[in-house]
């Protein structure tokens, strides 16, 4: 059974937001639902405009209420939102941050709270750093018998230098194990799944390796395109708002040597130490093996999706990719020859989330006087998105006198053996930060040695300019040019649609 938490305010920067609305909210109810949140426990929404609690309340149940991933007992969403109150901070206002720990005192004296405080930053990027420096200027970060702790979204730095600047100002304000870098393509079960599948079960680890492994794909592909978001999505690009953190998070689990225990030091440890391995590109190189690629207009099912390029908000000569893929390798024992294949993008035939795990093909020479000429290539296809669940391609023979052999699945689908509530796959991470575990969260080495194997590209991509950015139909799956990634090495991408 798992433990309640400590008390705890659980203070919301960006309450009035999107993300709140669509899954902080959402995740603190089916968190609620299933008894998990405190016995003593406050949200606290931070709006910069005046609102009353009264207004948070009700603009916190509309979001609950539009997103919502089970249906919602109005008793349990009356106790969670009984204990909403709203305070009106904003950095650019020193005194109000001042203000705002001192109502903060007084409602947890009421609450019984404990002092402890968990700040969730569900703001722009440009807001982390300011928000981070008034609430440690206030002392609202210090642990003093009560512990205090920080949540950030993503994306956390633009580049290897915003992220070494950005992990340096927070390291100022506050230790290490009060940082917590949200991801939550961590939350989904399969993700956190890829550890046990690995490390407890004895038929996998031995050939997890050079010696049987020819390659490993990770796709992360959307089927919608940019919509509302064209200003920040055009100051970021796929491979900014996707690679350092989903995929890579994907990668690091799948290519991480064995923890010594399964912790979160141990574990984050193997992390950081493998994507610190992944060989670092010139800019010829990196051009040579990578593709970035730009949606036009075109169909999605009866979805008409519009050219990235009439989307509001984006230059109309703009270069920013929304579909990016790479080769990478990774310079280690275990992986040595092995590419690693990742792609992602934006308004493509089909939404999915998957890790293919291809292993080397078995030798045929003993079938030569048979009707086999090939066999179908066996791959271990971890997906998170759209259905959860785990699928091994191998080769049978065909019922019959004749020895012909086919491809057959096995497949794994967790909605199909368990019965687990919907969820947002923020309530994972939100109680983990609530019990102190970070074992799902970037560490601060990790981000850097993510950003640094980016690099690279980013530069290369920014010296090039609109030069090799290449237009696919929004509908496709991807840029033509992708396939020759994989095609000059003998290889291809599994099809997704």
């Amino acid at each position: 059974m798992q433990k309640k938490p400590d008390p705890c305010s659980f203070i919301i920067f960006g309450a009035t937001g999107d993300l709140t609305h669509r899954l902080v909210v959402p995740a603190l109810y089916n968190l609620a639902a299933s008894n998990l949140l405190p016995e003593k426990f406050c949200v606290v929404g931070i709006a910069r405009k005046g609102m009353s609690s009264e207004q948070m309340t009700d603009s916190l149940m509309q979001g609950l209420r539009k997103f919502a991933t089970r249906p919602v007992d109005e008793a349990i969403a009356k106790r969670l939102f009984a204990c909403v109150t709203s305070i009106e901070a904003d950095p650019s206002d020193p005194a109000s941050f001042d203000a705002m720990d001192e109502q903060l005192d007084k409602l947890e004296k009421a609450r019984d709270t404990g002092g402890n405080r968990l700040f969730y930053l569900a703001t722009p990027p440009s807001a982390f750093q300011p928000i981070s420096e008034q609430l440690g200027r206030t002392g609202m970060l210090k642990e003093n018998g009560a512990w205090r702790r920080l949540i950030i979204e993503k994306p956390f730095g633009t580049d290897l230098a915003s992220a070494r600047a950005l992990n340096a100002a927070l390291l100022k304000l506050m230790d290490e194990h009060q940082i917590y870098r949200i991801d939550h393509y961590l939350g989904k079960e399969t993700v956190q799944n890829i550890l046990v599948l690995r490390f407890a079960n004895g038929m996998f680890e031995p050939i997890w390796n050079r010696n049987h492994i020819d390659h490993i794909q990770i796709t992360v592909d959307e089927k919608l395109g940019v919509g509302h978001r064209g200003s920040f999505y055009d100051a970021t690009g796929a491979l900014r708002d996707m690679v350092p953190n989903h995929l890579f998070q994907l990668l690091s689990l799948v290519a991480m040597e064995p923890p010594a225990r399964f912790d979160a030091h141990a574990v984050r440890s193997e992390k950081a130490e493998v994507l610190s391995a992944i060989q670092l590109q010139s800019e010829a190189e990196a051009l040579n093996n990578s593709v970035r690629g730009q949606y036009r207009a075109g169909k999605i099912g009866d979805t008409e999706i519009k050219d990235y390029l009439k989307t509001a908000d984006v230059k109309p000569d703009s270069t920013t990719e929304t579909y990016a893929a790479l080769k990478l390798t990774i310079d280690n024992w275990r992986w040595a020859g092995v590419p690693f294949y990742l792609r992602t993008g934006k308004a493509l035939a089909a939404k999915r989330t998957e890790i293919a795990i291809k292993f080397k093909q078995a030798p045929i020479g003993m079938f030569r006087d048979t009707s086999v000429d090939r066999l179908s290539q066996n791959f271990l296809i971890i997906s998170t998105e759209p259905n959860e669940g785990i699928e091994l391609q191998f080769n049978t023979k065909v019922p019959g006198p004749a020895i012909n052999i086919d491809g057959v699945e096995m497949k794994f689908r967790y909605k199909d053996y368990f019965k687990a509530e919907p969820s947002t796959g923020y309530e994972t991470l939100i109680y983990d930060c609530m019990i102190g575990d970070n074992l799902l969260f970037q560490r601060a080495d990790s981000v850097e040695a993510g950003w640094q194997a980016v690099q690279p590209f980013l530069d290369a991509w920014k010296t090039a300019g609109g030069r090799g950015l290449q237009p696919y139909k929004a509908g496709s799956e991807g840029p033509e040019a992708a396939n020759a990634l994989l095609t000059r090495d003998g290889r291809s991408w599994r099809k997704l649609s």
